[in-house]
């Protein structure tokens, strides 16, 4: 059995119209051809679809069944090349997104968000909170197709580009002698006790701190050890220390701390938008990668 979709459609339209002359008029050919194709059609089918007189044209019973799967047929094909399109073009499938606890806070990655929510609502964006060290192998494997981490080395596997650059701000309890300052230095911070990330969480905030107190010779006197920037934020309120963290948090306002500028110039942190160079990227993806790229460079 070799039946065309091109067939099903002579077909309808002959069964529509009931006239071969008519049927094809509205195919835009020559009525022998058609004649041909049905009789070809109904060869193929093993059964009589339509009754012919000299005067009339009837659908059987057996095309009067064919007539109803032939539509479904086609409405079915022509749904299946409109999702495929709609996927094509990034309007549904999933979008998966890997992003450090700081992403949110950041204006353009919510703003982004929201505004890709709104516009295409049947894409599924699966978000997983996840540290920058941990995020380099899912957007190896594919099983990321973005990711939002603070600058860390990266393989040559990895293509990344800047969303934000922004200041680092020192975390001082209310009652703190530090807390009346407008400003404070990294030497200064360094001389308290300090409430920093655990070194095996592996997020990119520890070697990024680091490293700026390293450039000035200094080393904290790390007094607490915590997995999440929240319970930094926590900590510090409770009295238990003094921190680090970029001004996206400065969001986070408590009643027992206060947020400092840093005097230092090159106090800052990048954030990124890392993706694979080798990992083949939907539409969606792609759609929410320039969408944020304009967002922050906007």
């Amino acid at each position: 059995m070799n039946i065309e979709l091109r067939h099903l459609r002579y077909f309808i339209a002959v069964a529509e119209e009931l006239h071969f002359g008519h049927a094809a008029a509205r195919l835009n050919i020559s009525q022998p051809p058609l004649s041909q194709q049905i009789q070809i059609l109904e060869q193929q089918v093993g059964a009589r679809l339509l009754a012919r007189t000299n005067r009339s044209v009837s659908l059987t019973p057996a095309g009067r069944q064919f007539l109803a799967d032939s539509r479904q047929i086609l409405n079915q094909v022509d749904e299946a090349a409109a999702r495929a399109l709609r996927l094509h073009q990034g309007e549904t499938g999933e979008l998966r997104i890997g992003f450090t606890s700081s992403a949110p806070f950041i204006k353009a990655v919510s703003d982004t968000l929201s505004s890709f929510r709104q516009r295409y609502p049947d894409v599924h964006i699966q978000t997983r909170e996840i540290n920058t060290r941990e995020q380099i192998a899912p957007l190896n494997e594919g099983t990321l197709d973005l990711g939002l981490m603070r600058n860390t080395p990266l393989p040559e596997t990895l293509a990344w580009e800047v969303i934000l650059r922004e200041p680092l701000l020192a975390m001082v309890p209310r009652n703190h002698p530090l807390a009346t300052r407008t400003a404070v230095s990294l030497h200064e911070l360094a001389q308290e006790p300090f409430v920093f990330f655990d070194p095996h969480v592996g997020t990119g905030l520890y070697d990024d701190i680091l490293s700026l107190m390293r450039r000035y010779q200094l080393t904290p006197r790390i007094a607490q050890e915590v997995g999440e920037a929240m319970t930094i934020i926590g900590l510090v309120a409770a009295g238990l220390g003094v921190s680090i963290l970029p001004a996206s948090f400065h969001r986070v306002q408590l009643s027992e701390m206060c947020w400092i500028p840093i005097v230092e110039e090159d106090a800052v942190s990048e954030m990124w938008l890392v993706w694979s160079k080798h990992q083949e990227q939907g539409a969606a993806a792609a759609r929410f990668k320039q969408q944020l790229l304009d967002m922050a460079n906007g």
